[in-house]
């Protein structure tokens, strides 16, 4: 019989429902059973372990093309390195670093003698490798990086050089030890000009794991997380490789040095090539989410078992979730894991249909693109939070390494600035909203744009990404009244979400365009970067609502989709209350109606109180992965117990 349960977590498993139940099956085995240990020996051990695991059973065959040896099928790929992140984000990194960036560079950026020569030893992993990008002096700017690739038409070889100490490869997984190859972005310079980044097959080590001549590797040792994952740095003293060596698919050297390029702009050039590697990004997101998810799982298990302070009348302690202030931490969160995997799902299946496809059109191509981008930063920006407050949720108890919460915490810290630092990413979605702008008011007079800007802004803004009819119904249906009611009304709360966009995004292009007209393009840029990024987030809010709501509208089971209305109001009312000012001091909601939000979420959190084990069944998390000692009957202190250490914390009591 399928429960309600059931139908939520298909509904929130999406077109890869099948994917995830399989690799859920796999990971409940006793191998993948989450550990922690800062020992970095055995927790590299045990993922080098677990990655050949997933390599027998075929687990990276779907992330390569069928005429490399692969199945083709790119959104299982990333579906299966996002759910690794349930049992040990460690591996997921490994996974990731290996098939996904090293191998994906190989696929993508080399060509037929590249994918001959590499992909099936990558694929069964026989070639272990690793993706050298990040420089100590260039991290989100890889336009500026100064790894150097100078070719010698003598020798027809490429000579790959760090010429500054800057240039070092830093953080990169797989270089302090099991990397044989490295895949590595450098500046092209032939016959004494530069060509832009470019990337390069690479040796590193011999067979016996030794550093080859002219390359110098060294490991980057504890960090604030993920200790099963060999980061390290790599320095290049003149180090020769053959032409054959560069990735030529977008760019290639003859024999006498001659540089050639389908693509004749270099910064189209360089922006199609890292666009083909797109996927890291996509997964680095889903994987977040993820682990937010097991982090809300286990603190709203532990809530529902939990008692503090003995109830009124009743010789009975209240369970600490039902406790309005403890719904009000961990529902909204719930909601956004909900939204976001919605979002997620849309974005891995446009990622899918363009990888796939022989001609991928170019302005999807941008689109998901920037849409990558803005959910990454989404995604590891609500892992960072949500896993904290599940943190302090459980009190001393989250503290504990057995309880899981740490070991999420640190290892999902670095998601936020690798694979593009957040903020970096949420200015490239501004920017491809405002391009889109740029193309429409080329050569209008300041009159001619204040007109556009207040007559057909929306036409470029609203671009609905998900369920467009479905949304024009929801819009076209909206109960506009000031009563508290309507705020539960979906096309009230997505039309405040798409009016706060249209104005914020106006709002800016007016500026930037003033601005330009005294200072210079950088100037006018700094000095709205902070409305740029306030612009770019409502852009991505109004993306996960829509997503939101498509998911909604595909659900087949009645019980399910009411609850999952609940959740959205809930998500769409905890995005409005955290821009609150902004709503208030553009006039867009009144004070009274502010306070009616507050209310509408304290509301939802009240009838959704009686669901919150469903909605963290949901999830679907096998019970090994969500495994906290803390859960089980035999570690919770017994009433006595807690009432003394209240006491003790509230000070009415000295410590005995």
């Amino acid at each position: 019989m399928t429960t309600t349960a059931d139908h939520l977590r298909n509904a929130l498993d999406g077109r890869w429902r099948d994917v995830k139940n399989e690799v859920r099956a796999e990971l409940a085995g006793e191998v993948f059973r989450p550990h922690y240990t800062p020992n970095t020996v055995i927790a590299r051990t045990k993922v080098a372990e677990q990655l050949k695991i997933m390599a027998a059973r075929g687990a990276a065959e779907d992330g390569f093309k069928k005429e490399h040896g692969g199945n083709g099928d790119v959104g299982a790929a990333v579906t299966q390195i996002e759910m690794l992140a349930m049992s040990d984000l460690s591996l997921m990194v490994k996974a990731g670093v290996q098939w996904g960036l090293f191998g994906g560079a190989i696929e993508n950026l080399g060509t037929e003698r590249h994918h001959r020569a590499y992909v099936e030893k990558i694929i069964n992993l026989e070639l272990l490798g690793c993706f050298a990008m990040t420089e100590t002096g260039h991290g989100s700017d890889v336009q500026s990086l100064e790894t150097t690739a100078t070719y010698d038409p003598q020798t027809c070889e490429f000579v790959i050089d760090s010429p500054t100490p800057s240039s070092r490869k830093d953080y990169i997984g797989g270089a302090a030890e099991t990397a044989r190859v490295a895949a590595v972005f450098a500046q092209l310079i032939t016959k004494g000009e530069g060509h832009g980044v470019h990337c390069f097959v690479v040796p590193i080590r011999d067979d016996a794991g030794n550093d080859l001549p002219g390359v110098t590797t060294s490991d980057c040792h504890y960090k604030g997380g993920l200790p099963g994952v060999d980061n390290g740095r790599i320095q290049f003293d003149k180090v020769r490789v053959p032409r054959e060596n560069l990735l030529n698919k977008y760019a290639d050297v003859a024999e006498d040095g001659s540089y050639s390029s389908p693509i004749e702009n270099e910064g189209r050039r360089f922006f199609t090539m890292l666009g083909t590697l797109i996927r890291g990004r996509v997964t680095v997101g889903g994987s977040a989410g993820a682990a937010a998810r097991v982090a809300l799982d286990i603190a709203t298990r532990y809530a529902l078992e939990r008692r503090q302070f003995e109830a009124p009348g009743s010789e009975d302690e209240v369970l600490i979730m039902d406790y309005l202030v403890h719904q009000r931490r961990l529902f909204p969160l719930i909601a956004k894991s909900y939204a976001l995997q919605f979002a997620q799902n849309e974005l891995v299946a446009k990622c899918h249909e363009l990888q796939t496809s022989d001609n991928p059109d170019a302005e999807e191509q941008r689109e998901l693109e920037s849409r990558a981008a803005g959910l990454k930063a989404a995604n590891t920006w609500h892992a960072t939070r949500a896993i904290q407050e599940a943190r302090e949720a459980c009190g001393g108890a989250g503290y504990l390494a057995e309880n899981r919460l740490i070991a999420l915490k640190a290892d999902t810290d670095v998601f936020t600035t690798f694979e593009g630092d957040n903020h970096v990413l949420t200015q490239l979605v501004a920017k491809e909203l405002l391009t889109a702008y740029a193309d429409d008011i080329k050569g209008m007079s300041p009159a001619q744009w204040v007109r556009f800007a207040a007559n057909f802004a929306g036409e470029r803004v609203l671009k609905r990404t998900a369920a467009q009819t479905i949304m024009q119904t929801i819009v076209d249906t909206r109960e506009d009244n000031e009563e508290e009611g309507s705020l539960f009304n979906r096309g009230t709360q997505v039309k405040m979400f798409e009016d706060r966009e249209e104005y914020m995004l106006a709002s800016v292009a007016r500026r930037l365009q003033s601005k330009a007209k005294e200072m210079s393009p950088f100037e006018a840029f700094n000095a709205v970067q902070d409305h740029v990024l306030h612009t770019a987030q409502a852009h991505i809010d109004r993306v996960i609502l829509e997503a939101f709501v498509a998911g909604i509208d595909a659900c087949e089971d009645e019980d399910a989709r009411e609850i999952l209305a609940m959740v959205c109001d809930l998500y769409a009312l905890s995005v409005i209350e955290a821009d609150k000012a902004w709503f208030i001091e553009h006039r867009f909601i009144s004070t009274e109606r502010a306070k009616a939000v507050t209310r509408g979420i304290n509301d939802r959190c009240r009838k959704l109180r009686p669901h919150a084990q469903l909605l963290v069944d949901g999830f679907g998390i096998p019970e090994q992965l969500r495994y906290a000692e803390m859960l089980h009957p035999e570690h919770i202190p017994d009433a006595d117990e807690h009432q003394e250490k209240d006491a003790v914390s509230a000070g009415t009591i000295e410590p005995t």
